[in-house]
């Protein structure tokens, strides 16, 4: 049995004390000890963006930090962005635009296009194709995806 090291970081705004592995990904520990399911395993390499959380408000694939790096930082998932209106608008655009299929790609497809709402608040096309580029889908398409985040993006942009 591999020894634990305790951290302690905010996840979706409340503290959480943890004791983790070293070896534990961000992904394990959110899933497997703290419940948050809505971040998927997809590939476990990066690839996917299955499981995009945000870090201190970086897009991060999960799969790929460790938790102790977690320590004493600011860890936002899907859950986390459940009363998120800018969240709100990107899922009902999705719904809209029928860029959910499966849903298997959708949470971290939904955390990707906050983050980039939140950096650039009316994206093109091309800015909303460039920021879903680690994130894979293997139903729609993109195009819906795509469509759904630029009248996210103008909805978003047009409450503020």
């Amino acid at each position: 049995m591999s020894a634990t090291t305790e951290i302690v970081f905010m996840l979706n705004g409340a503290e959480r004390r943890v004791g983790v592995p070293s070896t534990m990904s961000t992904l394990e520990m959110l899933r497997d000890m703290l419940g948050f399911t809505g971040t998927k395993y997809g590939c476990g390499e990066g690839e996917c963006g299955a499981c995009t959380i945000l870090v201190d408000g970086a897009s991060v694939n999960s799969c790929l930090m460790f938790a102790v790096d977690c320590a004493g930082r600011q860890v936002t998932t899907i859950e986390g962005l459940a009363n998120d209106p800018c969240a709100r608008v990107v899922q009902d655009s999705f719904v809209k635009h029928g860029a959910v299929q499966c849903g298997f790609c959708t949470p971290g497809m939904v955390v990707q296009s906050v983050h980039l709402l939140a950096t650039h608040p009316h994206p093109d096309e091309l800015s909303a194709q460039r920021a879903i580029e680690g994130n894979i889908c293997r139903c729609t398409g993109y195009k819906k995806i795509v469509d759904a985040i630029v009248d996210a993006g103008c909805a978003v942009g047009d409450r503020s």
